[in-house]
């Protein structure tokens, strides 16, 4: 394991491996408390000091983990650990970014660890889908926690708000709700970015399938019929 070409310690590796499945079961934990939290704003008693004490916890694990890993990590490649982890990074600032952890879990598929061309395409096609769903997700809930009880909003509900980030991460933007608060307005400039990324990854991975399959007729016209005229 290298970041930017450091070794990572075995120490670090080692923390990794413990922690990986604990840190996708608290992941996963997050969304579901994250979600009620935002979804369904009345709750009370246990049930919302439980939500609450999930919240708390994972962001501290989530500090934990890579304060951890960055001192495991050797010193001179410490700054390209946090260079070349954002996600993880973020998630000690913004816990929601976790949640993108979970997705991780895809690369443990045998084929999308294979290196041919059709394993790379369904292993971007995949993350980009899983990653795309996820990002809007969140992303709408915390727009409309931050949208719902500012005077004059028009997203007030999840409906509107997974509407608008749909519209927006399209780049098709309609205006018939947009965001009037400054946390709201950052989401939608994360929106706007992510929906370049995407539109980008997914117009380069047709454009390579297309190439590939140019240079596949191609190769079999160059060769023609078998000699003995069998096909």
């Amino acid at each position: 394991m290298t970041v930017a070409g450091v070794a990572a310690s075995p120490a670090r590796a080692r923390w990794e491996r413990v922690t990986a499945t604990p840190l996708v079961v608290l992941g996963v934990l997050f969304i579901v408390a994250y979600s009620v939290v935002i979804l369904m704003p009345a709750t009370s008693g246990p049930l919302w000091s439980t939500l609450v004490v999930t919240l708390v916890a994972a962001w501290a694990v989530f500090i934990v983990d890579v304060l951890v890993r960055i001192v495991l990590t050797p010193t001179g490649g410490r700054w390209s650990f946090v260079w070349h982890h954002p996600v993880d990074v973020l998630s000690a600032l913004i816990p929601l970014f976790r949640a993108l952890r979970v997705l991780e879990l895809f690369r443990q598929v045998p084929y999308l660890r294979r290196r041919t061309g059709a394993a790379v395409r369904t292993n971007i096609i995949v993350f980009a889908l899983s990653y795309s769903i996820v990002f809007v997700y969140f992303v709408a809930l915390a727009t409309l926690a931050a949208e719902r009880d500012a005077p004059g909003a028009t997203i007030t509900s999840f409906g509107e708000a997974i509407w608008w980030a749909i519209v927006t991460i399209a780049t098709v933007g309609y205006g018939d709700t947009y965001p009037i608060t400054i946390p709201g307005r950052i989401y939608a400039v994360l929106l706007m970015a992510g929906g370049i990324a995407i539109v980008g990854t997914a117009s380069a991975t047709i454009i390579s399938l297309i190439n590939e399959r140019i240079g596949s007729a191609r190769r079999g016209h160059d060769e023609g019929p078998p000699a003995d005229g069998t096909v």
